[in-house]
C-alpha cells in the first residue's frame, strides 16, 4: 500500500491518535504535515524526526482548530493535500442542563466545523491533481450515545453526516471520503488515566481497565494508534478506492451491541 509522492494533512497530529496515524501513513510513504494549535520547538523537531525515521518530507504547521480561517489557512499553507485526515477534537463531560455553552461551542468548532473547513479547502487541491482521500476520525460516539457527552455526540454524529454528503458530491471523481469510528484507543492520555483509576477502585492495572474504563468494549482491549493509522492507510490504497461515505468501526464490538 504504497502512498509514495502523497501529500497528507493530518489535524491535531502531534500525539495520541493523530500522531499515530501519521506515523502509519509516513511509513506507507506519505509525506506529512503534522498539526496542532501550538507552536513549540517540540512541535517541529517531532516532524523533523518524523521524516528522517521514514525518509519522507514532514513538516509542522500550527493551526487552531476553533477558528475557521486557521483550519482554512493550513491547508493552503501546505500548498497541495493528497489525503486529509480530519481527527483534531476535544472532549467535556457535564449533564445538558449544566454544559457550558462555552465548551459546546468550542466542541463543536473544533470536532466538526474545522472538519467541514479543512475538506472546503482541500477539495479543489484533490480535483486538481486528479485524486484524494478524506479520513474523518470520528468515534462509536458517532454512531452511539452516552450520557452527559451531548457536545461530542452531537458532532461525532455530524462529522458521520458530514462524511456521507462529502462521499456523495465527490461520488463521480476519484475521490473518497470515509469515517472512522475507534472506540476506547490506548493513548498517552488515556494511560496517563489508569493510574488514577486504580486507586479510586482500588484494583490492579488489568481489572481497572477490563471493568471500568472498557464496560462497553467487549473485546476488553484498547485499540491502538497503530490500528486506528493501518486502517487510515487501508481507506487511502487502491483496495478501498470504492469504499466511500461509510463509517469504520475499529471499537472491539461496541457498536455490535
Amino acid at each position: 500500500m504504497s502512498l509514495k509522492g502523497k501529500i497528507a494533512i493530518i489535524t491535531g497530529s502531534n500525539s495520541g491518535i493523530g500522531l499515530g496515524v501519521a506515523r502509519e501513513l509516513a511509513r506507507a510513504g506519505a509525506d506529512v504535515v503534522l498539526n496542532s494549535f501550538t507552536d513549540r520547538d517540540e512541535d517541529h523537531a517531532l516532524a523533523a524526526a518524523l521524516g528522517k525515521e521514514f525518509s519522507v518530507n514532514a513538516r509542522y504547521i500550527k493551526a487552531d482548530m476553533s477558528k475557521g480561517a486557521e483550519c482554512r489557512a493550513l491547508v493552503e499553507q501546505a500548498g497541495r493535500c493528497d489525503i486529509l485526515v480530519n481527527n483534531a477534537g476535544i472532549q467535556h463531560v457535564a449533564a445538558v442542563d449544566e454544559f457550558p455553552p462555552e465548551k459546546w461551542d468550542a466542541i463543536l468548532a473544533i470536532n466538526l466545523s474545522s472538519a467541514f473547513h479543512t475538506t472546503a479547502a482541500a477539495l479543489p487541491m484533490m480535483r486538481k491533481a486528479g485524486w484524494g482521500r478524506v479520513v474523518n476520525v470520528a468515534s462509536a460516539h458517532g454512531l452511539t450515545a452516552s450520557p452527559f457527552k451531548s457536545a461530542y455526540v452531537a458532532a461525532k454524529h455530524g462529522v458521520v453526516g458530514l462524511t456521507k454528503t462529502v462521499a456523495l458530491e465527490t461520488a463521480e471523481e476519484p475521490i473518497t471520503c470515509n469515517a472512522i469510528c475507534p472506540g476506547y484507543v490506548l493513548t498517552p492520555l488515556v494511560e496517563a488515566q489508569i493510574p488514577d483509576q486504580m486507586k479510586v477502585h482500588d484494583m490492579d492495572r488489568e481489572t481497572v481497565i477490563r471493568e471500568v474504563m472498557l464496560t462497553r468494549q467487549p473485546s476488553k482491549e484498547f485499540a491502538t494508534v497503530e490500528q486506528i493509522g493501518g486502517t487510515a492507510v487501508f481507506l487511502c490504497s487502491d483496495a478501498a478506492a470504492q469504499i466511500t461515505g461509510t463509517t469504520i468501526s475499529v471499537d472491539g464490538g461496541w457498536t455490535a451491541l
